[in-house]
């Protein structure tokens, strides 16, 4: 009989249980925290989150500008010798991937649901770019298996460089086929373009200009450059190219302000490679606004590297500090600049890639771009600039133009050898040029096999490993 009753009190209580969890769902749901949330609500976290990982002082500066010698430090300086710090390379990769590409494809997965194809469109470059930066950072990188997590798979292949770029050239064609077919993008959540899809599209070509630029050395890219450039839809001026704005408000400044000013960190000064090469060519214009006057009023880069410092020879001081004009607040973020894209179309004609096109023209268009982009007149001397276009010309004043756009500096130098870089001072004997970041930590113990497939076929898991593109 007790037993009975214990089963009775057990049915009644299962019955209410049932009854209380009618619409229980429903009723926990949280507004403030929704599950799922419109697409162009995405766009400002992406954009930013992949800006200030390109301009962290300790990747863009350390790891990029400082490695391309536009910038030197004269304290602090282990990157600078070639002694790269673990946690911050593991650091870009996570973040490059968790907050830019990962981001942006679930952008596109909501924007598809949305049947909003301009949306979808923004997704896919945004994603594009991010996978670019980490191929061109690291080499093989998972890409094909890559943000399958979801799905079980948490051990992706390492794609070929080769594949990789495929892969992004396809994204970008798809990105440009989407845009301006339909479906608005808001003025306001859109912090590039402000609700323009047709610079999207621009900014899809020319990234894809670029990208096939980066692979010229190893694949034949003429025809597509070609189709590109009389297809018309790339960057036309400054005011087309892709750049974020920042606020004059912490904590949305942006990050070179943020380390040098705001967190008063002033090790990072000029190089000498920099100033050198510039006065050379006589352009103290664009000079005077890159760099301050040290203590003796005058411009002074600092010798890349030298493990003994601040010293009598380099302090503080005694070397120029960043220009004014680079520590504002609101200063741009650049994904990609009209005046490289002009540099690229120079060397692109140059070489006989783009065959409408005309060297000098746009090596020309790209020099008064880069005055006007500092402020400076438009009817410059273009100091060393003049006069008919070359390789070595091309390069070295698209290197100038990249100023504080430190990673893709580097990048750029990586595949043009210009300028011609000095010897690092008390570097790590091990590494004669940093070609590559090291691997993320992470993939190393939880990865393992497909890394150590990636290294054998790349190269050993080092600096100075050239990566698939370089010449």
């Amino acid at each position: 009989m007790k037993t009975n009753k214990i089963y009775l009190f057990l049915f009644i209580g299962l019955l209410f249980l049932s009854s209380c969890d009618n619409g229980f769902e429903e009723m926990n749901k949280d507004p403030n925290n929704p599950t799922s949330v419109p697409a162009d609500l995405m766009i400002p976290g992406i954009t930013t989150a992949a800006m200030n990982n390109m301009y962290w002082s300790f990747v863009g500066g350390d790891m990029g500008a400082v490695w391309s010698q536009q910038i030197s430090k004269v304290q602090y300086n282990d990157e600078e010798r070639f002694y790269p710090r673990n946690s911050i390379i593991d650091a870009f990769w996570n973040n490059m991937y968790e907050d830019v590409v990962a981001d942006a494809d679930k952008m596109y997965t909501l924007a598809e649901a949305e049947g909003n194809n301009n949306l979808m469109g923004v997704a896919l470059v945004l994603k594009a770019y991010g996978f670019s930066v980490l191929t061109d950072c690291y080499g093989m990188i998972p890409f094909s298996e890559a943000l399958q997590g979801e799905s079980g798979n948490f051990k992706p292949v390492y794609d070929s460089q080769s594949e990789v770029y495929t892969g992004i050239l396809s994204l970008l064609d798809e990105a440009a086929a989407l845009l301006g077919t339909g479906g608005t993008i808001s003025g306001t959540t859109d912090v590039i373009y402000h609700g323009d899809a047709t610079k999207w599209e621009k900014f899809a070509n020319s990234l894809k200009f670029r990208s096939l630029m980066r692979i010229s050395a190893k694949v034949d890219v003429a025809s597509q450059l070609q189709t590109l450039y009389d297809g018309g839809m790339l960057f036309s001026s400054n005011d087309d190219e892709a750049k974020l704005v920042y606020t004059t408000a912490q904590p949305n400044a942006n990050p070179i302000y943020e380390n040098i000013v705001y967190g008063t960190r002033n090790e990072w000064k000029a190089c000498s490679t920099l100033v050198d090469l510039m006065n050379s060519k006589g352009d103290t214009d664009r000079l005077n606004v890159y760099f301050g006057l040290n203590d003796a009023d005058e411009i002074r880069g600092k010798t890349p590297g030298i493990a003994d410092i601040p010293s009598a020879t380099y302090n503080y001081t005694n070397v120029s500090p960043v220009g004014d004009f680079y520590l504002r607040p609101e200063a741009p973020a650049f994904f990609m600049s009209y005046p490289e894209l002009e540099f690229l179309i120079a060397e692109a004609a140059f070489n006989s890639y783009v065959s409408s096109a005309d060297a000098t023209e746009h090596f020309t268009n790209g020099m008064i771009a880069s005055y006007e982009a500092n402020e400076l007149l438009s009817g410059a001397s273009y100091a060393g600039g003049q006069g008919n276009a070359t390789l070595q010309k091309i390069a070295e004043e698209k290197y100038i133009s990249l100023y504080w756009q430190g990673v893709e500096s580097w990048t750029e130098w990586r595949r043009t050898g210009f300028p011609v870089l000095q010897p690092v001072a008390d570097a790590n004997p091990s590494v004669s040029n940093p070609y590559r970041y090291f691997y993320n930590n992470d993939e190393i113990s939880l990865n393992g096999d497909n890394y150590l497939n990636a290294v054998s076929l790349q190269g050993e898991d080092v600096l100075s490993t050239p990566i698939w593109w370089m010449p």
